[in-house]
């Protein structure tokens, strides 16, 4: 026979165990709405607000998009290079016109040195619709890019303009989101013409690598050299996609200014935080009309910087080709 305390003993164990049972199947907190953060404090912009701007969520870094039916991934998969790089421009209905700058960029890889295999990995993004008609009669690899309500890009813009500064910040959105679906990338203006491959003047442990309008010493990690965001490699991780976030984010600091002027102020404490190598790569490979080399031996791309105006930009690079044309009928050259 079982007494009274017994009873009472056993319905307390069961309480116990029950309790215990509730406890491990009652679902935890999702981690999910957490936003994430640096150093232990959330990301700030550069208002001193947290990071729940729509245009930072808009840079794709889950790699989602907004569109059910957005072709970039497969588009990206098709380009990518074994390491997963691509090449990418960005051009307009003024730039993608028959004879325009479009045109001789892309002459510009077929008379390169072992540069037209390089077009396979080439992703050119149009700004507008009639760029991107343009672009598919001229290149097999092209994506319309979404365009912001109320602006239009197709026309040339003159530089510093708000449009101009528009469209120099969506650049930078799309790059964040090339990273974000887990792609490195080479980006170049399409006002550069390809000579030779950059890539290979690149160090592998590069993480940032950038062109510069001039290039003082012999440092390629010299922070106090000036970047010019017309060529840019960037390598795929964690740490450039928090870069990027981090570099959006400091426009507000610097209101009415292009991204390669805010990219100069906060490269050093962007690179210190978050672990990333920042290079620039010498003029004498990637060259342009600031600092212009003229030593086709080493010369790799020739960037119409320093240059005002669709036509002198185009008038000096066709000269600069022309060059290397004669300059290729001339030398047995076999790099």
């Amino acid at each position: 026979m079982y007494t009274m305390r017994d009873i009472l003993g056993f319905l307390a164990v069961v309480a116990v165990a029950t309790t215990a049972i509730v406890l491990l199947l009652s679902p935890s907190p999702c981690p999910c709405d957490v936003m994430p953060s640096h150093h232990g404090e959330p990301l700030a912009l550069g208002n001193g607000t947290q990071a729940d701007d729509p245009s930072i969520k808009n840079l794709g870094m889950a790699g989602s998009s907004s569109s059910s039916d957005d072709k970039l991934p497969e588009l990206l998969r098709r380009a990518a290079m074994d390491d997963k790089t691509i090449i990418m421009t960005f051009t307009n209905e003024a730039w993608a016109a028959n004879g325009s700058l479009m045109d001789l960029f892309l002459e510009s890889f077929r008379v390169g040195v072992r540069t037209e295999p390089l077009l396979k990995h080439l992703v050119i993004v149009a700004v507008d619709a009639n760029a991107y008609e343009r672009c598919q009669q001229a290149h097999p690899l092209c994506y319309a890019l979404p365009a912001d309500e109320g602006i239009n890009y197709a026309s040339e813009q003159a530089y510093m303009a708000k449009d101009y500064l528009n469209m120099m910040w969506r650049r930078n959105r799309f790059q964040a989101r090339i990273l974000a679906l887990g792609y490195n990338f080479v980006f170049t203006d399409v006002d550069i013409i390809w000579l030779r491959n950059p890539l290979l003047r690149i160090p592998v442990g590069a993480d940032i690598a950038m062109s510069s309008d001039r290039f003082p010493g012999d440092n390629p990690y010299d922070l106090e050299k000036a970047a010019n965001g017309g060529f840019v490699y960037v390598k795929a991780s964690p740490r450039t996609e928090a870069f990027y976030v981090d570099w959006y984010a400091a426009r507000e600091a610097y209101p009415g200014n292009h991204e390669q002027f805010v990219f100069d102020q906060v490269k050093r404490d962007l690179s210190a935080r978050h672990g990333v190598r920042v290079q620039f790569v010498d003029t004498a490979y990637l060259t342009g009309f600031c600092e212009l080399s003229k030593d086709f031996r080493k010369v790799c791309t020739v960037h119409a910087n320093c240059l005002v105006g669709l036509k002198d930009k185009l008038a000096k690079l066709a000269g600069v080709l022309n060059e290397w044309k004669q300059f290729m009928a001339t030398n047995a050259l076999t790099d």
